[in-house]
């Protein structure tokens, strides 16, 4: 039922006729109507953190937002990058893969995306090539250190392998495969990339400083988000949720902000919210019905003890079945798979393969990562959707190519 429920779901969002909210929540509701998850493991299967931290952060971008502050970054990266497309595509995705190995990657991608789509509009250039190229930059970068993304976390969690291990093991892959990804992703994108010397020459001319429109405002808050950045960079050491961090920093704004407390709510990108809520109760039945569990050991069964098909088969079964999914409860459920296949010979490489396999697979479809679902509810809003096929046809690749590249690292490092 878990099964043909999600896939049926899928199968909708692909379509593309149908509100991929509506779609998630009705998948969820029958789910919960024919009993196959009850009502306390589909609230279990909810990551508030995640809802929590996506609320805040809306929030805490919607009221910075008013000042200009962003219009001001915009115009200025607008002018360092002189016009030129490829800087331009530099000084996004440069920033968004190493922001992304300290922040979490869904922080990262709802700081960017509103810079992204005010520089597009004062270049006159499609915004929707450079927000996929920073989607894929963030989702690689984050795989960098211990906590730019969850799988990362949970492996550190449940192995005790350190900050370091993370940066010498996974970081130089990480980067990369960033920056190759990037330099093709920008061939690709190329023509629709174009910016008229009009349009550059005009960037040039712009005084950035005219662009706070409310400085008083600004003065009050700038302090706020500095510091709630500079949180989420050491929330670890003061035993503190990044959701927590998004929260408090956001009710912190709205306190000393004097714009509108209804139309600072109303920017919240509730439908984001709730596709996420149907997502996890979906993906939550999943788990809980043992289909994940199944695929992944059915996958990692098929290497018959062979070291070297061990660790691929762990890489790429979780890039696949993660971007798929999930990549959270598929770290969940492969991490005791990996203890079995692992023992007690302290062979950390499957970790690795487990890691890169389960951060590069959150490329693949638009639902396999927040920071995806997050960044096509923020183009949506601004009237330019990131439909799930559209997505797809840069995903997929992009994922294979990583793949690829982190089959050569393994091969070469490891066995």
């Amino acid at each position: 039922m878990s099964v043909g429920i999600f896939a049926g779901a899928l199968a909708l969002i692909v379509a593309e006729k149908f509100d991929r909210t509506k779609i998630a929540l009705v998948g969820a509701a029958l789910l919960l109507l024919s009993q196959t998850i009850d009502q306390e493991l589909a609230l279990e299967a909810i990551h508030f953190d995640t809802l929590g931290l996506l609320a805040g952060m809306m929030i805490v971008v919607r009221l910075t937002e008013a000042t200009g502050l962003y219009t001001y970054i915009a115009i200025r990266a607008g002018q360092l990058s002189r016009g030129r497309p490829f800087l331009l595509v530099v000084a996004l995705a440069i920033p968004t893969a190493v922001l992304s190995a300290f922040l979490d990657n869904l922080t990262t991608i709802l700081l960017m995306v509103p810079i992204t789509f005010l520089l597009a509009d004062a270049f006159d250039i499609d915004p929707i090539p450079l927000i996929l190229i920073e989607v894929m930059a963030c989702n690689i970068g984050g795989t960098a250190t211990l906590i730019g993304d969850p799988p990362n976390i949970m492996i550190a969690s449940a192995t005790g392998l350190s900050f370091m291990d993370f940066v010498l093991n996974v970081a130089p892959i990480a980067y990369f495969t960033a920056a190759v990804v990037v330099c093709l992703l920008y061939l690709v994108f190329r023509r629709r990339l174009q910016i008229e010397p009009a349009a550059r020459d005009k960037v040039m001319e712009l005084d950035a400083s005219r662009s706070i429109e409310q400085p008083d405002e600004l003065r009050r808050l700038l302090p706020v988000l500095l510091i709630t950045i500079l949180a989420f960079f050491v929330h670890k050491p003061l035993g503190l949720e990044p959701a927590t961090v998004a929260l408090c920093g956001a009710t912190a704004m709205l306190a000393l902000s004097r714009q509108s407390l209804r139309e600072t709510l109303g920017g919240i990108e509730w439908p984001t919210l709730f596709f996420f809520v149907g997502l996890f109760v979906m993906v939550g039945a999943l788990e809980h019905t043992g289909a994940i569990d199944k695929l992944a050991s059915a996958l990692v069964a098929i290497t018959d003890g062979d070291r070297t098909a061990e660790l691929l088969a762990i890489a790429w079964s979780a890039s696949i079945v993660g971007g798929i999914v999930d990549n959270i409860p598929l770290t969940a459920t492969m991490i005791p798979v990996v203890e079995s296949i692992a023992g007690d010979s302290g062979d950390n490489a499957y970790w690795w393969a487990l890691s890169l396999g389960a951060c590069f697979g959150g490329n693949l479809t638009i639902i396999s990562a927040a920071a995806n679902v997050a960044a096509a509810g923020m183009a949506s809003r601004a009237g330019q959707p990131i439909g799930f096929v559209q997505f797809l046809k840069v995903g997929v690749p992009v994922t294979l190519l990583s793949m690829v590249l982190v089959t050569i690292y393994l091969y070469l490092r490891y066995i």
